[in-house]
């Protein structure tokens, strides 16, 4: 795991709950299903975090409960995938998986700020903001260096969300940087954060960091969230800059 998530963050189970339900409600599923402890959500675009089963605890859970859900999946056509915190209450989950032929991947951290924090990252928190996103804050997630299909998911997958905000770096009226900020269950949560190839290194992410910071405070959030791919290294070191901490690490459970 990279130097950036060594820190970990101390969280209560209440939180832990909050921040799994606001991921699901920030990325809207085509639909939501709850079944004993856990949240599944479908749906057949690319995100993962969209069309994945997540347990709501961080506590034992009943191995029998993997062939329920995957019978969940497989009822609505899809293939049964499972986001599985790397917490060791979770062994006998894992062993199971593996059993059923599932195979660990993408793994990703959960990180965790105060909104207070966030804002300081940038001086200059003057990225646009609006309530929808528009042809030109999509743009930047399908440009080069971008998985297209993935890009078009997300794009789609954020722009669902309900009371969602867009911010964007805009140059000669093209976004040349996004990100995206969900509010619900006391947390502000960050997603889709994105620059321009060719405009990296220029602390573009920052500023639309510290933009939705600012947007979380006038909200009365005070803390946030986002999640991201822990082989991000520049990445974790602007998130690292901006006070997150690492609350949890999960991967990705699929049949190989």
């Amino acid at each position: 795991m990279h130097q950036y998530a060594m820190r970990r963050a101390t969280l209560i189970p209440n939180d832990i709950e909050a921040i799994e339900r606001a991921t699901v409600a920030a990325v809207s599923p085509e639909v939501v299903e709850e079944l004993e402890g856990w949240l599944l959500s479908f749906d057949t675009g690319a995100v993962g975090r969209a069309k994945s089963a997540v347990p709501l605890r961080h506590a034992a859970c009943d191995a029998t409960a993997v062939q329920e859900i995957e019978a969940r999946f497989e009822a609505r056509g899809l293939p049964a995938l499972f986001r599985i915190a790397d917490d060791p209450c979770f062994e006998l989950i894992r062993t199971e998986l593996k059993r059923r032929g599932y195979r660990a991947g993408r793994p990703t951290l959960v990180q965790i700020a105060a909104s207070k924090s966030v804002r300081l990252v940038s001086p200059d928190a003057t990225a646009e903001v609006a309530t929808a996103p528009d042809a030109s804050w999509a743009e930047v997630f399908l440009g080069d260096g971008f998985d297209p299909v993935d890009g078009a998911s997300r794009v789609k997958a954020l722009s669902r969300a309900r009371g969602s905000v867009y911010a964007s770096v805009r140059e000669d009226g093209r976004a040349i940087a996004a990100g995206a900020a969900a509010f619900g269950y006391g947390w502000a949560s960050v997603h889709g954060m994105r620059t321009a190839q060719a405009r990296r290194g220029e602390g573009l992410a920052a500023r639309v960091l510290a933009t939705l910071a600012a947007v979380a405070l006038k909200r009365g959030m005070e803390r946030m969230f986002l999640q991201v791919e822990d082989n991000n290294a520049p990445a974790l070191a602007l998130y690292r800059r901006a006070g997150f901490e690492t609350a949890w690490g999960y991967a990705y459970w699929r049949r190989t």
